[in-house]
């Protein structure tokens, strides 16, 4: 797990919920906690880079690599699940001193933060679901090849081209950059043990009981990608459907990764939508 250290993906690290964790840190005001998502060799800075310096201009921001991913510890059992990750992201607002936070959920992450919302309502103040997991879908063509990528250059590029609507995101620099990652030691070795087959047991885990879903009481900002070919559009219109306080953005033109492929647009819609609630709470 060893990085060069002058490496950006390599933050602080602290130790959360009994795990060593490497996270970012940056920027004052009332925190939001980024939580990424599951690609293979995903990293908390490779999924927020774009929007960490925007969001930190006014409030603090927080960006853990999950257990098991990127540089955090990989627990010595390999046992991987739902209420593990949100007893870490827990452990994480913990360690730091935080009380409360907003919570900002990619994919993978989503359906951790609207687990975390569930289980620990007063830890959060506002959620952001994006491009969610969280209810039940059968698993998608392009879900099964993320989970279940092997290792090399050409599988990386063919996912990348799943995840990205405009073409012009995916090139060889990135799909290189992205398959170096995923070849890390240790990296493909605790990722292949979070999501083994049969992969839809891997969706099931990540969603949250209907009726809690319901009775979440948090305003909830629901974003997604209109093209997104890994997690199905109507993941998150059922999401915008249940939880009663929610708002619901569809990006046009727009696959997996709304925070990269819109990067702008998303960080202005979710920087309003938090200022909403630190006008409510001045």
């Amino acid at each position: 797990m060893n990085a060069p250290q002058q490496s950006p993906e390599i933050g602080r690290e602290i130790l959360a919920a009994g795990y060593r964790t490497n996270l970012h840190d940056q920027g004052e005001g009332f925190p939001v906690l980024l939580i990424h998502g599951s690609g293979p060799g995903v990293t908390a800075w490779a999924n927020w880079r774009g929007i960490i310096p925007q969001l930190a201009q006014t409030r603090r921001v927080v960006a853990p690599d999950m257990l098991g991913f990127g540089y955090s510890e990989r627990p010595a059992d390999g046992q991987y699940s739902q209420a593990r990750w949100v007893e870490h992201a827990i452990g994480v607002l913990d360690a730091l001193g935080i009380q409360q936070a907003d919570i900002v959920g990619n994919s993978f992450g989503g359906g951790l933060a609207l687990a975390l919302a569930i289980r620990h309502p007063e830890r959060v103040r506002r959620l952001v679901l994006m491009g969610s997991v969280g209810v039940a879908f059968p698993i998608t063509e392009g879900l099964e090849m993320a989970w279940g990528y092997t290792p090399s250059l050409a599988n990386m590029r063919r996912l990348l081209d799943l995840f990205a609507h405009d073409r012009t995101l995916v090139n060889d620099e990135l799909a290189e950059l992205r398959y170096q990652a995923s070849i890390r030691p240790g990296f493909q070795e605790s990722f292949a043990a979070m999501f083994p087959p049969p992969r839809q047991n891997g969706v099931d885990d990540l969603a949250s009981n209907e009726a809690d879903i319901r009775a979440l009481p948090h305003e909830t900002l629901v974003i997604h990608g209109r093209e997104d070919r890994i997690i199905p559009l109507q993941a998150s219109l059922t999401l915008a459907q249940w939880i009663p306080n929610a708002q619901l953005h569809v990006f046009g033109h727009c696959g997996h990764w709304t925070q990269i492929e819109h990067a702008e647009r998303f960080a202005r819609l979710v920087e309003n939508f938090l200022a909403e609630a630190d006008a409510l709470h001045s």
